[in-house]
């Protein structure tokens, strides 16, 4: 016959005595550092785990873009259609609707909406969503894009309407884009309903000296610094605003140039993933900043440039 453990060993007392002294120990490290131990925090913060490309859904999202139907804005829409979103484009010509559209609902866009619209033009801008909110019933992410781009021979060379015809569409109509985008949802967050992404389309201009396109990098730059303070200011309502600076991409802007070849094969040189960039590479970065993946970031500039940026010369 096995002799009988004692009802008290020393190692239960042990590990009663711990689970009695483990509250004081917590008070004590709190006490001390002001902070929980690290193992609590991490139980405390930890967020459920999101899996395969969930973060990315736009499942449900509505996702507008001015200059939607061709280049940098029809590749940000393109980006969010395959994530499931509904998108509406915004241009001022839009005979090619039927076939952009059949494009982005083959991508999985549920529904695709099209609205004519001038950005230079502020009522036609606040008239446009208007539309697109009686229409879709919510805007979850707008793309200031629509621009032009000049380049006069020189500064001391540029006329008063080559300045003034720029800065209306690329400043002041990114300017009523912004402003008509955070009123509505400022006002679906005062309505309980908080949240959104607001994304201005920027230049690499903004960091060099380009002759002759000093107001189209003044534009630009202005739009960086309007973005910063959207940030701060619609921050407390759930909306982020964020600039995506897009590098020397191959579009329909840029291919059809009769130097297009030549520019093209100067930008490989120069860029350190040895390519120019095409539409395709704005998709992944217009699903990132559209969607929940980037809920924690605002009032930043991403650059999609193959590392040009870095270079020196």
């Amino acid at each position: 016959m096995q002799p009988r453990r004692p009802a008290c060993s020393p190692a239960s007392i042990f590990r009663r005595e711990l689970r009695r002294s483990r509250p004081a120990m917590r008070r004590s490290w709190l006490r001390s550092n002001g902070n929980w131990p690290p193992s609590r925090l991490r139980r405390a913060t930890r967020q459920p785990r999101e899996t395969g490309m969930s973060i990315f859904d736009l499942t449900g999202k509505v996702v507008a873009a001015t200059g939607g139907m061709s280049g940098i804005g029809l590749a940000f829409l393109q980006g969010c259609a395959r994530q499931g979103a509904s998108v509406v484009i915004l241009d001022r010509t839009i005979d090619q609707a039927e076939s952009v559209r059949d494009r982005l609902k083959a991508l999985g866009a549920p529904i695709v909406h099209v609205e004519r619209c001038d950005v230079s033009d502020d009522e036609a801008v606040d008239a446009a969503f208007a539309s697109i909110i009686g229409a879709m019933g919510r805007i979850d992410c707008v793309f200031a894009n629509a621009g032009i781009s000049h380049r006069a021979p020189s500064f001391v060379d540029l006329t008063n309407q080559d300045y003034h015809r720029l800065l209306d569409i690329n400043l002041h109509g990114a300017f009523y884009t912004l402003r008509a985008a955070a009123r509505h949802m400022k006002a679906r967050a005062l309505d309980g309903d908080p949240g959104g992404s607001i994304v201005a389309c920027g230049s690499l201009s903004i960091y060099y000296g380009l002759p002759g396109m000093e107001h189209y990098a003044a534009a630009k730059a202005a739009l960086q610094a309007m973005i910063k303070g959207l940030a701060v200011e619609m921050g407390p309502y759930g909306v982020r605003a964020n600039m995506l600076v897009p590098g020397f991409i191959l579009t329909g802007l840029t291919s059809e140039s009769a130097r297009a070849q030549e520019v093209a094969e100067h930008f490989a040189k120069i860029t350190p993933l040895g390519r120019p960039g095409d539409l395709s590479d704005i998709e992944g970065p217009a699903a990132y900043l559209a969607s929940d993946a980037s809920k924690f970031q605002t009032g930043g500039t991403m650059i999609i440039d193959g590392g040009r940026r870095v270079r020196n010369d």
